[in-house]
């Protein structure tokens, strides 16, 4: 893996946490929002990981077994609409969160491979959540100091702007990026 994440991560015992959360997948695609606004590289950023495998073991039963059956992992949104026709329904089996594959109608789901959350209720917050299961989740700190090092690593294994948005919007992102002064 082209970062450091070890050295990361030793790291972030002494730095504070003060910007961006994003919960995935792939953990060298949601490192790039953490040096994706350059207003922001004076403060640490925060990649938040959490164990959707871990997640998956508190769900209800009848939501465990769906997985087993299929032999997946993670929810698609065609497995779910199966068993769970709207958010009463889900509401109705309790509380917890599932991760779900998004389907892949553009580009741009595709290239940035990543999973979304869902929470039974639609009033709940994931934060609150998840701070009620801390075995869950674990937080990569990325020191202001290293941002430009990271974005470096992230370029060489392209995983830029003209990647994860394809077109013109995220070519048009990678030269603005790519051409600004580096105040470091």
């Amino acid at each position: 893996m082209p970062l450091e994440l070890a050295r990361l991560a030793a790291q972030a015992r002494e730095a504070r946490a003060q910007v961006v959360a994003r919960v995935a997948s792939a953990p060298v695609g949601v490192a790039r929002p953490v040096t994706a606004d350059l207003t922001q590289f004076d403060r640490d950023g925060v990649v938040w990981c959490v164990d959707y495998t871990q997640v998956h073991e508190l769900l209800p039963e009848r939501l465990k077994a769906m997985l087993e059956r299929e032999g997946a992992d993670v929810f698609t949104t065609e497995l779910l609409a199966d068993e769970i026709d709207n958010a009463a329904a889900m509401e109705e089996l309790g509380e917890f969160a599932l991760f779900v594959e998004p389907p892949s109608f553009d580009a741009r789901i595709v290239n940035q491979y990543a999973l979304f959350s869902l929470l039974s209720r639609a009033d709940a917050s994931l934060e609150e959540w998840l701070d009620s299961r801390p075995g869950l989740w674990r937080r990569i700190v990325v020191p202001a100091g290293l941002k430009w090092e990271v974005r470096d690593k992230l370029d060489l294994a392209n995983v830029t702007e003209r990647v994860l948005f394809p077109g013109l919007d995220g070519l048009s992102r990678w030269l603005k990026r790519y051409y600004l002064p580096r105040q470091r």
